[in-house]
Order: structure tokens, then C-alpha cells, then sequence
């Protein structure tokens, strides 16, 4: 939806034909809209009236002082670049993305670039959990790389888009990267310790390991905001699966004592199912 500027504003800086910064009421605003910023130069005006497809507003006076630090070392091309894969992601999920993405993807973007030229690869041990847990954000992410890659003439590997997806589904979510990491490495730790009990190599491709690692996302989401998870079936699985049951409440330990929260009874129920069908996995295997 076109939006009609009610006010003039002012350039600060031309990120390239179509994309300007104006400071505004104190608030900096990134501009979209075709020829916008065409022979303009900073300090120009750009009339009321004016019709932009779309708005970014950097409103908080940390962010605006970072992301004026920022765009001062960056160039404007690249940042373009970089802001129009933030309007692409907008403009897919329909929705406002937390301020803080202009700053933490734009400068992750510039320093990930940096290091695929110096051929400094960053192993991510959480590819496979990010790209399973956070599939629209993973999506979303290659397609950043995508645009970033091509403008700068880089191959930027799957670990990297991975952490790229971090920074996008924390926007989305108004989030921080910080706490999707936290939750990425407890899943991990989770699964390993899984493993350990088990003595089996879980397949990380495999659906077990997509529904495992889906259930904790959630699980982990009802136990920091104290929601229940009836489980009407949790005294027949305590008996029937007590292997598995006894895993999981090592799990609800593990996942206790990282975030200083009780388990409830019926959230260890729903873990023993999953357990148990890795343990399962062993039978059909021997057998």
C-alpha cells in the first residue's frame, strides 16, 4: 500500500535511485519508492505529498546513533542492497520488523562479507536446528544471502545464512538474537544428551528429528511463559514408556536448571513420547 508523505522532509543521505534516509521529528526514516532519490544530494527536500511504497522507522536514540555510526562506514551501494532485502522481507511476511534489524543484520551482512573474502569460514553448530525451527526465517535468510552474495560477488555458505535467519526471525519476532542462540544451544544439548542416553546418532534429516525439535521450540516458549499442557494420557505414559520416561526427566533437568524454571509433570509426558520413538528406532533398526 502506497503511503502519501504529510509532511517535507529533508535528505540526510541517498542510499541509491529508490532509497533515502530523512531525518524526521528526530526519528531517522529509510524512504522506498521508485526515483525517490534520483540527483538528489543530502539536504535537498522532498516535497509533501510525495507517494513512497514504504517507511522504515528508526525511532529509538541508541539504534539512530549506531545506524548513523554505521551508514558513515558502509557503503551506499551495499547498504542499499542490504535494505532492500529488509523490504523484500517485509513485504513477504506483511508485517513491521523490529527496528534493530538495520543495525544488527546490515553490520552481521558487512562482517560476514569481510570474511568470505578472507576465506574465514565460521562453522554454525546450529544449521540444521535453525533451518528446522525457523523454516520462513531460514527462507527469508537465502534470500538476503542471495541478493548480498551476488552485489559482492561471494559464495556465503548455509552456516552463514543460518545465522542470517537468527537476526530475521528475531525481528519478526521482536525478539533479541541472544535468546534464539540460547534456545538453538539448549536444543542441541537436549538432542546430544538424547543421544548419549540412547547411545544412537539421531538423523538429522529425518521427521523424528523435525517433530523433536519442533516440540522443544514450543515446549520451551509454554514453560517461560508458565502456560499448562494438559496431558490426560501422562500417567499411562509414565508407566508404559518408563525407559523414555526417565530420559525425559533428565531433559526437563537439564532444561530446568538452564532457564531457573520447574518442568511441570505432564510437559515431561509430551518429551517421552518423542524419546520414545527414538528408542523405538533402535528396535526396527536391530530387528
Amino acid at each position: 500500500m502506497s503511503i502519501v508523505l504529510d509532511r517535507e522532509e529533508v535528505v540526510g543521505k541517498v542510499f541509491n535511485n529508490n532509497i533515502v534516509l530523512v531525518n524526521s521529528e528526530s526519528k531517522e526514516k529509510i524512504l522506498f519508492a521508485k526515483g525517490i532519490g534520483f540527483a538528489k544530494k543530502s539536504g535537498e527536500i522532498i516535497k509533501r505529498g510525495t507517494i513512497v511504497d514504504k517507511i522504515f522507522t528508526i525511532e529509538d536514540n541508541e539504534n539512530r546513533i549506531n545506524f548513523n555510526n554505521m551508514i558513515e562506514l558502509v557503503e551506499s551501494d551495499f547498504l542499499a542492497v542490504c535494505e532492500e532485502g529488509i523490504y523484500e522481507i517485509s513485504k513477504e511476511i506483511n508485517k513491521e520488523l523490529n527496528e534493530n534489524i538495520h543495525i544488527a543484520l546490515i553490520d552481521h551482512l558487512q562482517f560476514a562479507v569481510k570474511r568470505m573474502r578472507s576465506k574465514e569460514i565460521i562453522e554454525n553448530p546450529f544449521l540444521v536446528e535453525i533451518e528446522t525451527l525457523y523454516p520462513k526465517a531460514y527462507s527469508l535468510a537465502k534470500m538476503v544471502a542471495d541478493k548480498v552474495a551476488n552485489y559482492c560477488k561471494v559464495q556465503i555458505p548455509d552456516g552463514e545464512v543460518a545465522f542470517i535467519a537468527l537476526h530475521i526471525h528475531s525481528a519478526i519476532n521482536d525478539g533479541n538474537v541472544s535468546n534464539a542462540l540460547r534456545r538453538n544451544y539448549l536444543g542441541s544439548t537436549i538432542v546430544e544428551h538424547v543421544e548419549e542416553r540412547l547411545n544412537i546418532k539421531i538423523d538429522k534429516k529425518s521427521l523424528d528429528y523435525a517433530r523433536f525439535l519442533t516440540h522443544i521450540k514450543f515446549a520451551l516458549q509454554r514453560i517461560l511463559e508458565n502456560r499448562n499442557a494438559d496431558n490426560p494420557l501422562g500417567e499411562m505414559i509414565r508407566k508404559t514408556y518408563n525407559e523414555s520416561y526417565l530420559i525425559a526427566e533428565e531433559v526437563a533437568d537439564i532444561i530446568g536448571k538452564e532457564l531457573k524454571v520447574k518442568v511441570k509433570d505432564d510437559e515431561v509426558t509430551f518429551l517421552t513420547i518423542h524419546i520414545e520413538r527414538f528408542r523405538m528406532s533402535l528396535k526396527v533398526y536391530y530387528y
